[in-house]
């Protein structure tokens, strides 16, 4: 990464099982249970192991954003907090023994991390979802979450990690726009303890394969908009491309927007690999290698070095 100049990575920061003796990763950081909350610190499959990439990222000169919790079932989400204190996935978000236990971990890991020079940013959860819900929902949810990591740690930037979804307009309620996964952008960039907004881009996924290109430029314009209209940065935190033959048609355009059009403050595609990665999860992943013209050369190597170029652009 530093190689790359890759300045900023996000680094999951959660990892939880319910089950100790049957666990379902080979690293997982904590165990819920209806018998408590435990810590793993065993050298290695738990804590030190994301201990070791703090000190690897301060050696590298490489800054981290740690996000705290998964929407996701993946490394232990939602799920884990639900099936060991009961409620369901969007009941967890007002649970009171899912959130103290939920906010018991962040404070362990802010306490544990915040003197690290490698830390940019806590983040609250990768891609908070609260299917069907009222945007009140996670709004309250990450003013009172935000404000906590606050108390216990004033230094550092506190975000999100949403995928960036849209109230409905006069002219569109399609789904990035519909509010049904209970997230209104706009609304939480309000949000005091929140320093910068998050926004993610998956055109096909969402069921824009029709233009996905116009999509994204459309997407990105408007999270553009609302950072200017707020005063607050905004970072396409993870975006990409499935065409394994040619990445660089469908994502080089949005590079190319980013910097000239935007204050974006700073993209990461998703997902760094390399041939040592054992399992990167899906067919988005570049992997790291020199050779020019490659799309990893095209897409991350000279688009880091366009982007630390770029003249800083005046939010407001």
């Amino acid at each position: 990464m530093a190689l790359s100049q890759l300045k900023v990575a996000r680094v999951w920061g959660f990892g939880n099982i319910n089950d100790a003796s049957n666990p379902s990763y080979d690293v997982y950081y904590q165990v819920l249970n209806s018998s408590g909350v435990f810590l793993n610190c065993n050298a290695n499959t738990g804590i030190p192991r994301l201990d070791y990439v703090v000190s690897a990222a301060e050696a590298k000169g490489v800054k981290l954003v740690l996000p705290l919790l998964n929407n996701y079932d993946d490394l232990g989400g939602i799920n884990t907090y639900t099936t060991a204190f009961g409620g369901n996935h969007t009941t967890f978000y007002t649970d009171a023994k899912s959130q103290a236990a939920y906010k018991a971990y962040i404070a362990f890991i802010v306490n544990r991390y915040k003197s690290s020079p490698a830390i940019f940013a806590w983040e609250l959860a990768n891609e908070a979802r609260c299917s069907g819900c009222s945007t009140s929902v996670i709004f309250n949810w990450a003013s009172t979450i935000s404000a906590y990591i606050k108390s216990l740690d004033s230094k550092h930037m506190v975000t999100l990690g949403d995928e960036g979804w849209l109230a409905p307009t006069p002219t569109d309620s399609s789904y990035a726009y519909s509010g049904y996964e209970g997230v209104d952008f706009a609304k939480n960039m309000a949000i005091s303890t929140l320093d910068y907004g998050t926004f993610h881009l998956y055109p096909e996924d969402w069921g824009y394969g029709a233009d996905p290109l116009g999509f994204g430029n459309t997407w990105i314009a408007n999270h553009n908009a609302i950072g200017r209209q707020t005063g607050k940065p905004v970072v396409l935190e993870e975006y990409g491309s499935t065409n394994a033959s040619d990445k660089t048609a469908r994502m080089k355009p949005w590079q190319q927007l980013m910097l000239a059009n935007t204050s974006v403050a700073y993209d990461s595609f998703w997902q760094f690999a390399t041939p040592l990665s054992i399992n990167p999860y899906d067919d988005y992943a570049l992997y790291y290698n020199k050779t020019a013209g490659s799309d990893y050369d095209t897409l991350v190597t000279k688009h880091a070095a366009a982007m630390l170029a770029k003249s800083p652009v005046a939010n407001h």
